[in-house]
């Protein structure tokens, strides 16, 4: 059996800690706007990358989609499971990698949220590779026409957050737009070398053009403060909207 990556190890360790982040608190409101924006149809097929513990894929569910939920993590989607049997819907769950899956089937939209997969890098990924090999996963799992709608780090705020004294002890790559941090994932446990990349709008861009998706629009993206409306610097998130051409 393979080793686990980095972030295999984070999340199967957090998973039952991972609901009690703040960021994981608007999950209604979160879904309204999904399904405003991407316009879906009652009944509509919905891919979840990353779903973690299955918060947006549930209500999907609930809401009477057909939602697939991928997540590298299995105690992440041994929650998710439990989540689903409470709420007594039904949802696909699959153990994949972001990177390196392929369904049959194709989706009327995807959704890949609060870094679930997209620009968490292992300690070998290459960080334009990464990003570039799940945007082309998911296009290839989309029908003509259908949208995806993600959220990815702000680039701006990561630039903003270091010093060069971050460069020199390789806490931050400027070039890459990669930050390292030693993260925790829960009491009592060693910590994770993590690394995460950021991404500016230009790049977001040419990255979709690459994985043959087209931007729709570029939002500010924090949790909790969904909505319409331009980026701020100093926030986390940035939201991409993007469709496959019919």
């Amino acid at each position: 059996m393979a080793a686990k990556s980095t972030w295999e190890q984070f999340f199967d360790a957090h998973a039952p800690l991972y609901e009690e982040n703040v960021f994981t608190k608007s999950t209604l409101a979160e879904v309204d706007f999904l399904l405003e924006v991407l316009e879906l149809p009652a009944g509509a097929s919905v891919l979840d990358v990353g779903c973690g513990t299955g918060r947006h894929a549930v209500e999907l569910a609930r809401r009477g989609y057909a939602v697939t939920g991928i997540d590298l993590s299995a105690h992440m989607l041994a929650l998710a499971a439990t989540a689903a049997a409470t709420a007594g819907v039904h949802v696909e769950w699959l153990q994949l990698d972001a990177t390196c899956f392929s369904l049959e089937r194709r989706f009327d939209a995807a959704i890949c949220l609060c870094e679930g997969a997209f620009g968490l890098l292992g300690a070998g990924d290459d960080p334009i590779e990464q990003p570039l090999a799940i945007l082309r996963n998911i296009a290839a799992s989309l029908k003509p026409g259908a949208m995806a709608l993600m959220t990815v780090l702000n680039a701006a705020k990561m630039l903003r957050s270091y010093q060069n004294e971050d460069m020199a002890a390789g806490r931050f790559d400027p070039f890459a737009l990669v930050e390292t941090n030693a993260l925790t994932p829960r009491e009592g446990m060693p910590p994770v070398e993590a690394r995460e990349r950021a991404f500016v709008g230009t790049e977001l861009i040419l990255l979709c053009r690459l994985a043959g998706l087209e931007v729709v629009h570029l939002w500010g993206g924090t949790a909790g403060n969904w909505g319409r409306r331009p980026l701020d610097l100093d926030e986390y998130e940035i939201m991409l909207v993007a469709r496959k051409p019919a």
